[in-house]
């Protein structure tokens, strides 16, 4: 990933499942519609997207109430199953995933280039919010 002279976020999150779980639940758009949104008054009605190198994806992000509603796309630009993930947002912008296995656990390391408009300490807790549903989620469907 470059990042040369671009300011960038890492989460981490260390999920208690086998990588190869993992990697499932977050690659497949049947799963993603589970986890892919920061709070509860939130959901994923909709992903499509196949995890392979050069391929689109993308996930409707909206508020369950109906208030407001987006797609997170982009472009899978590398894909190592099962330990890296790189995209590039609709918007430009770059995100590196890496998944590491330790015993029957998975680090779980993600750093995005940031947006313009919020701080990042909020785009810090959004993604990291974001990254604790799919703990949740992975952990509760080993």
């Amino acid at each position: 990933m470059e990042t040369a002279n671009k300011t960038t976020i890492t989460i981490e999150s260390v999920v208690n499942a086998p990588i190869e779980r993992v990697w499932e639940f977050w690659g497949k758009p049947e799963h993603i519609t589970q986890w892919a949104f920061a709070s509860d008054d939130w959901h994923a009605p909709y992903a499509e997207g196949e995890l392979r190198t050069n391929s689109p994806f993308k996930t409707t992000m909206a508020a369950k109430d109906g208030s407001f509603s987006f797609d997170f796309e982009g472009v899978y630009t590398n894909v190592i199953e099962p330990s890296l993930i790189e995209y590039t947002i609709a918007d430009g912008r770059k995100v590196s995933v890496t998944f590491k296995s330790v015993g029957n656990t998975t680090e779980i390391i993600e750093t995005f280039e940031p947006e313009d408009m919020n701080s990042l300490e909020m785009q810090r807790g959004g993604w990291q919010a974001i990254l604790d549903s799919f703990k949740k989620y992975a952990e509760a469907n080993v």
